[in-house]
């Protein structure tokens, strides 16, 4: 019973963690363009040097 009383207060301040992590990616326009990276990595570069 005693373990609980330690238990619980980490487990609710790493799940308040984890909402302000989250609140901030989104804040900051982390999932703005989903599709752009994946079409980024598709395309050919035209400034790569030319061996």
């Amino acid at each position: 019973m005693t373990t609980l009383v330690y238990l619980i207060p980490v487990a609710l301040f790493l799940g308040t963690l984890g909402l302000l992590g989250f609140l901030w990616a989104l804040r900051s326009g982390q999932y703005d363009d989903l599709d752009g990276a994946a079409e980024r990595i598709l395309t050919d570069q035209e400034d790569a040097p030319n061996p």
